[in-house]
């Protein structure tokens, strides 16, 4: 019998026998070992614990705790939500579940609409099912045999995911109790496995494949964890970010607002588009500081300009067109890359001209469908802090670590300090030759473990193959909000692609022509999106500086209207942004109002204020006020609301 090599995360090595499980290695190490493995990873892929090894593997086993079961206990939720629906109502078909960011789903075709009084039966009868504790086990059909037995059973959405599978993959059943499903796997051993920390969130409606054109079912999200005090932490979470959902402050705020006549685009109001120019306004100097010439490009250029680039090959469905009456085909334009190269290009440049900054707060538009509109954090026209710098190829380190420190620099400005740098690599679709995407994925993944280096392991990095621009490589820059969620934001990109499409070049200092490389970044990222995370992250509680409005002066009589108007007009006079609210209600009314627009100060001021000069300030979030002088307060917020740049 033929033996196979087993490497352990330790580097140790064992020789088993061909076809030997991993189950069996587990309980020849330790019993205990194999009582608490519920998977492995093989080459660092998950594996069903039970099957065979018929070739040279590293191996790790995975305990229902590892960070790597999360994506099992998910997938093992789906089955057992199935099995719960379809024993509570008989008939019903299954489609297909699978696990998606923070949980998974399961697509039915049900004659009856599910009721909001249904989610606690299946969860009751999810917990029966899995207190059960049926052991998952793995058959390979025939296409026959499979197809026969999902038609008998009237389950004909099973039996064209049959006739979907390639010829030559196996088919697999994976056995749960009585209970049985089509599955590519893996699974844990048992549904008990699954534990008690699930839950399901809503319903939704769905159509068969993703079409339109295909018959409509009903889907059940849901979602699971290791532990109870897990699914108890995501739920505060939601709970969180549904109080913190920037569309709803952004009618208390009457910050902006959206309207069907503009899917996907964002209507200012006076207050929303003071605090977009604030964030305009900060880039503009910390970009001009780090040397970049502030440009701007044409919102709309003609198609052939597209598809020598290659965005109409690789981008075209998601970019907006236009045919004028000559005939002539025109884009709007989805990035401002492009359009920089043709600013580059206008004059002659030499290496000594390198690196050549440009940035630009373009006007991008770029397609999305209806259903993935999100407010302001899914939009189809926004605004990208984009810049691009052009150099050699031995500035691309120096460069894209000045770029790294000015990302991270602005990100502490906003209070964002904990933060994952994500190196993604070649697309299947994408342009330029394998020699071009190896030089710029080495030069970006040396960049990445010098920024590693520099930060002492501080900073946490990942990889992620495939997940690249059509370009060029990247390092995307996710960052940690205040209630524990991912925001992915700025990027750096190394595209040794674009300028020589383009035709732009340099003379190099023995007079040839070169092709500079191209450095693509963005910080913000999309500033709607970027403003949308920032009312998320703030709870619309914003620092000073950032305050669309950062004092109301509020008199408590009538009398005292005429210092409330000299106390907002020496505000003015030091910078701050201010209102009077001279309408004849009641302070307490003013008050309430304003903290529901999450005005940071408000300035109460009555006769005696009047008559000492004193304001009574109260601070956003607090029922404590306090009496100061006049000059004293106006210089204390004057000072408070000067943007960190500029301290």
């Amino acid at each position: 019998m033929s033996e196979v090599t087993i490497t352990f995360p330790d580097g140790k090595q064992r020789q088993v026998a061909s076809g030997t499980t991993g189950l069996e290695i587990a309980k020849s190490i330790s019993p205990s070992l194999a009582k608490r493995t519920v998977a492995m990873q093989l080459d660092g892929a998950l594996a069903d614990i039970a099957d065979p090894i018929t070739s040279d593997a590293s191996i790790n086993f995975v305990s229902r705790t590892d960070p790597a079961a999360l994506e099992l206990i998910r997938h093992d939720a789906a089955h057992v939500l199935a099995e719960a629906v379809q024993s509570l109502w008989p008939g019903t078909q299954v489609t297909i579940g699978p696990v998606i960011d923070n949980g998974f789903y399961y697509d039915f075709a049900k004659q009856q609409p599910f009721e909001p009084e249904d989610i606690p039966k299946i969860e009751k009868r999810m917990g029966e099912i899995i207190a059960k504790n049926a052991p998952f086990t793995k058959e390979v059909w025939s296409r026959d045999k499979a197809k026969k037995f999902f038609k008998d059973k009237g389950e004909y959405f099973k039996v064209e995911l049959v006739d979907a599978i390639p010829e030559g993959q196996d088919l697999k059943i994976y056995k749960q109790g009585d209970w049985l499903d089509l599955c590519r796997g893996p699974h844990m051993t048992s549904t008990g496995q699954v534990g008690k920390a699930f839950k399901l969130m809503k319903f939704a409606g769905a159509y068969w494949r993703g079409d339109s054109t295909k018959p409509q079912l009903q889907r059940i999200y849901g979602t699971a964890f290791a532990t109870e005090d897990e699914l108890k932490a995501y739920l505060h979470q939601l709970e969180e970010a549904e109080k913190r959902d920037h569309r709803k402050l952004g009618r208390e705020m009457d910050l902006f607002h959206f309207q069907e006549e503009a899917p996907g685009s964002v209507f200012w109001h006076a207050k929303g588009w003071t605090l977009f120019q604030t964030l305009i306004a900060f880039m503009r100097r910390q970009q001009l500081r780090a040397g970049y010439q502030e440009v701007n490009s044409p919102d709309m250029m003609e198609k052939h300009f597209w598809e020598l680039s290659g965005h109409w090959e690789n981008y075209g469905e998601n970019m907006f067109t236009t045919v004028l009456p000559d005939e002539r085909v025109f884009c709007c334009k989805p990035m401002n890359c492009p359009g920089h190269v043709q600013i580059y290009k206008h004059g002659l440049k030499s290496y000594r001209d390198l690196p050549y900054r440009i940035a630009e707060f373009g006007k991008v538009h770029r397609y999305e469908p209806s259903g993935a509109l999100h407010g302001m954090l899914r939009v189809r026209h926004f605004t990208q802090d984009d810049a691009h710098i052009f150099v050699t190829e031995n500035q691309i380190m120096e460069e894209c670590l000045k770029i790294n420190d000015l990302l991270l620099g602005i990100y502490k400005d906003f209070g964002f300090d904990d933060i994952v740098i994500k190196l993604s690599l070649r697309p299947e679709k994408r342009v330029g030759s394998d020699e071009l995407w190896d030089k710029a994925e080495k030069a970006l993944s040396d960049v990445l473990d010098e920024v590693k280096r520099r930060s002492n392991g501080r900073i946490k990095t990942e990889i992620q193959p495939g997940e690249g621009a059509f370009y060029g490589p990247k390092l995307e820059y996710v960052l940690r909000d205040a209630i524990g969620r991912d925001w992915q934001c700025g990027t750096t990109q190394v595209d040794f692609n674009l300028a020589g499409r383009l035709g732009a070049f340099y003379i190099d200092d023995h007079s040839e022509k070169k092709t500079p490389v191209m450095i693509h970044r963005a910080i913000f990222g999309s500033l709607e999106r970027f403003t949308g995370i920032l009312i998320e992250n703030f709870a619309g509680h914003f620092p000073l500086w950032l305050a669309p409005l950062q004092v109301v002066v509020a008199p408590i009589v009538s009398d005292a209207n005429d210092y409330a108007a000299e106390v907002a007009e020496k505000a003015k006079a030091l910078g701050l942004r201010v209102e009077t609210d001279l309408r004849n209600e009641k302070i307490n009314l003013k008050v309430r109002e304003h903290s529901l627009a999450k005005v940071p100060v408000i300035l109460v001021v009555g006769k005696r204020e009047a008559e000492e000069k004193k304001v009574s300030m109260r601070r956003l979030g607090s029922q404590d006020q306090t009496v100061l002088g006049l000059d004293e307060a106006l210089t204390a917020l004057a000072a408070e609301a000067v943007p960190p740049d500029l301290r």
